[in-house]
């Protein structure tokens, strides 16, 4: 087996380990279970990427929620001679078959894919055909019921553990409170005692993190022209809403100031476009919703503004973590108008769905499924009543459904196509109103957090770490 520095120095040509790095691959390559947070633009990746290059038979898999980011972390790889590879929905047929074909000949060191992959029968029998020594978990937090980015999908993981014959298992993430580390290792079907969690704390000594109270429009605006004065470089402003972002960019083209717009709503093609010309930009500012996400991984972003309230604590700590990964000063600004808070209740409002609209929907599948199937996702949301363009309680509800095992089938949104079959009854999870009710306090209580992250007259950065259930400095 290929030691770790000498790895480190010839794939990676980095000199020495830091923090916990060497301790967490020691840990693994001895066979130990791991949970590891690590501050954005800590190494994380390293943590499964060294132990994977030291044993050269073996495969690894790594479960990503993007595609972009796998792209990109596969095209770094390949940059520096690792034979690594992705399967996802982005490859033809062709290509993906040739991929099968080549990780069952024993090609490939590091296997990323999305968790949907799992769904398919093929994937799953090409993976029998190999040894898979490590199962490593990037974006962890997605795991958890509890978390910020739930996918449905990953709270199969303990399934799809079993299928790889429970390999080593590594769980990677930036953002984790207490409850949400709990069921990260529950989700893997482990035992507390079984996992060991290496905590490297959350601080970024070279954010600057402000709080500005602003009063409509016209003093966003200025907050926003101020950063850009006072912060040379690129710089990312986040929206919650595409319609306040459409609005802002029009008045910086009247002021003359250059910048791209990002949000989910534009085609896939010009979104890479737009993302493309962002990573490769020396000076470019970007406006864009929370979509322009995980797939960021540019060094040298010296500014994120948050233009409206974000929906959570988590949720701004991932935003704000995309600055300054070179190290180098970088500013955070908060733009605080209470009345952004409307906006975020009204989305946890549609994020929420009561009983009786979970018993509607499961309703329509069980026995209007050929019509569902014919007329599409605009049809059904029509059906039940669609309220607003804000309203994603269906959305919600086929993401529950299908976690909790209710539906089988193929749901796409952005292809109006839901070919799914109703195969048992609604779980107490989705019928009981306490328990319903419970999840919308948690959602409350995440966005309450941060009034009080804004009403606090302390040291910002250690607020964040009592809300991540670290001691500050940890």
């Amino acid at each position: 087996m290929t030691s770790p520095e000498r790895i480190l120095a010839q794939t990676f040509g980095f000199d020495a380990f830091r923090g916990q790095q060497r301790a967490i691959i020691d840990h693994v390559l001895e066979g130990g279970h791991a949970l590891v947070l690590m501050p954005t633009g800590g190494g994380k990746s390293l943590c499964y990427q060294v132990p994977a290059l030291a044993r050269p038979d073996d495969l690894t898999v790594v479960i990503s929620p993007l595609i972009a980011l796998m792209k990109d972390q596969v095209d770094a790889l390949a940059g520096r001679e690792v034979d690594a590879a992705y399967i996802n929905s982005s490859l033809t047929a062709s290509e993906r078959n040739r991929r099968y074909r080549e990780v069952g000949e024993g090609r490939f060191r590091l296997l990323y894919v999305t968790p949907e992959r799992f769904r398919k029968p093929d994937f799953v029998e090409m993976l029998a055909a190999r040894q898979i020594s490590l199962l490593a978990v990037d974006e962890a937090h997605c795991i958890s019921q509890w978390g910020h980015d739930f996918r449905p999908d990953y709270t199969r993981l303990a399934e799809f553990r079993r299928i790889m014959n429970d390999p080593t298992t590594i769980a990677l993430t930036a953002t984790a409170t207490p409850d949400v580390q709990r069921d990260i290792v529950a989700q893997l079907g482990l035992e507390p005692g079984d996992v060991r969690t290496f905590h490297e704390g959350i601080d970024r000594p070279n954010l600057e993190l402000t709080v500005q109270d602003v009063w409509g429009e016209k003093e966003k605006l200025e907050a926003i022209e101020q950063v850009r004065r006072d912060v040379p470089g690129s710089g990312i402003v986040y929206f919650t809403l595409i319609r306040t972002l459409a609005g802002f960019s029009e008045q910086l083209r009247k002021r003359k100031i250059e910048h791209l717009c990002y949000h989910g709503e534009l085609p896939r093609e010009k979104r890479r476009r737009i993302q493309d010309l962002f990573m490769q930009g020396r000076d470019v500012l970007v406006l864009a919703t929370n979509a322009f996400g995980m797939g960021i991984d540019k060094p040298d972003i010296r500014y994120v503004v948050h233009a409206e309230v974000p929906g959570s604590m988590e949720s701004y700590y991932q935003e704000i973590g995309r600055a300054g990964r070179d190290g180098l000063p970088s500013r955070c600004a908060l733009l605080y108008d209470q009345r952004d808070l409307a906006t975020q209740m009204e989305f946890m409002r549609w994020s929420n769905p009561d009983r009786s609209f979970y018993a509607r929907v499961h309703d329509m599948l069980l026995h209007d499924a050929e019509k569902v199937r014919s007329f599409g996702f605009e049809w059904l949301r029509e059906k039940l009543n669609f309220k607003s363009r804000f309203d994603h309680r269906l959305e919600t509800v086929l993401s529950m459904l299908d976690r909790h095992g209710v539906i089988e089938g193929t749901i796409d949104v952005e292809g109006d196509r839901i070919d799914v079959e109703a195969v048992t009854g609604l779980p107490p999870a989705l019928t009981d109103e306490k328990l319903l009710a419970a999840k919308l306090d948690r959602d409350q209580r995440r966005l309450y957090a941060l009034v009080e992250y804004f009403r606090c007259e302390g040291d910002r950065k250690a607020f964040i770490h009592e809300y991540f259930g670290l001691p500050y400095g940890a």
